[in-house]
């Protein structure tokens, strides 16, 4: 009773990595609060997914196997769900910020009248004190997002209602072992026992799923432009830089929506979020929507004609000047001095 609980996302016998960063965070607040951190996993073949989670700091691991159960649909989750956190009555579950979580979460939510909030970008444990009641509450959960379009980062917490619940982005927070060789307790459920026929309704006959072309998340250097980047044309010389310093391209909002890029390779609040090793921004004025999604790179080169662009105030190094003469130097200059 009154642990956290997250709700781990599964392909193909594969824990999701959204899932694996909520795992490390949430262990890292289980021990603030001194409770324990329990996953769940729902869907068929859970055999290995203890194996994947526990070396992440998971105390109990409840499997939920029944080949209804994969892939998701939302009716049976939610039922699984409803009714496991009835039972453990947990003060605190997270789940990812995807589409599944985005389906899940307000279903479960409702049912249980917690309250929900989304797109979290920070989970903080701290007090509030009320001061019209006079009630001082301890050790609640912040749950730190963007609000207003991003213009305001607000705080929201959840004084009365359980569990608190929130979806967290992915790549926001890190994802990091905590001991290979951590053991928990896995809890195997009689699946039928928590849904229902009716929960069935909809069945999954076929599924199509397109792969990226890109991986932006996961590469350790990034050359991304803005809208002052100019053109299409211009994008050319971002691909030509990272084709020789090997990388991958991104690209702020409005580079995106004036066609210079595509929407797979937005980065921000709307887009992918990223930590690479080295960031260069090229155009990029620096709305506070972008560096929501790429503030904790390594390094941050701002290439930018405005010495007063926003973005330069993150930025280790600035260079300024126009994309179109800055990036062929850039270009130059690697291709002399790479091997």
């Amino acid at each position: 009773m009154n642990n956290l609980f997250l709700y781990c996302e599964i392909e193909d016998g594969i824990v999701a990595d959204v899932s694996l960063e909520l795992l490390t965070k949430g262990r890292s607040l289980a021990t603030t609060l001194g409770c324990k951190v329990e996953a769940v996993a729902i869907g068929h073949k859970l055999d290995k997914i203890g194996e994947q989670v526990f070396p992440y700091g998971v105390d109990v691991l409840h499997l939920f196997d029944d080949a209804r159960l994969y892939p998701y649909t939302s009716l049976p989750h939610t039922s699984v769900l409803v009714k496991l956190f009835g039972e453990e009555k947990p003060q605190i579950a997270l789940m990812g910020a995807t589409s599944i979580g985005r389906d899940l979460g307000p279903r479960v939510s409702s049912a249980l009248g917690s309250g929900l909030t989304a797109d979290c970008t920070s989970l903080e444990i701290g007090g509030h004190e009320e001061k019209k009641e006079n009630k001082v509450y301890e050790n609640l959960l912040y749950q730190i997002r963007p609000a207003f379009g991003g213009n305001i980062v607000a705080t929201i917490i959840n004084p009365e209602c359980r569990p608190q619940m929130a979806t967290v982005r992915e790549g926001v927070m890190k994802k990091e072992i905590l001991r290979p060789d951590y053991k928990g307790e896995t809890k195997k459920h009689d699946a039928a026992k928590y849904v229902s026929d009716t929960d069935f309704a909809v069945s999954v006959i076929s599924r199509q799923i397109e792969k990226s072309k890109t991986n932006i998340k996961g590469s350790s250097v990034i050359i991304s432009g803005g809208y002052g980047v100019g053109s299409k044309e211009n994008f050319r010389l971002l691909y030509d830089l990272a084709a020789v310093i090997g990388g991958e391209v991104g690209a702020s909002r409005a580079a995106v929506d004036a066609g210079f890029a595509e929407h797979d390779r937005q980065i921000g609040q709307t887009g992918v979020t990223v930590r690479p090793k080295l960031y260069i921004a090229c155009g990029i004025s620096g709305q506070i929507q972008h560096i929501a999604g790429m503030q904790e790179s390594s390094i941050i080169i701002s290439v930018n004609n405005d010495p007063n662009a926003p973005i330069n105030a993150i930025a280790d190094y600035v260079i300024t000047g126009t994309v179109e003469d800055v990036l062929p130097k850039m270009i130059k200059y690697y291709k002399q001095n790479t091997k």
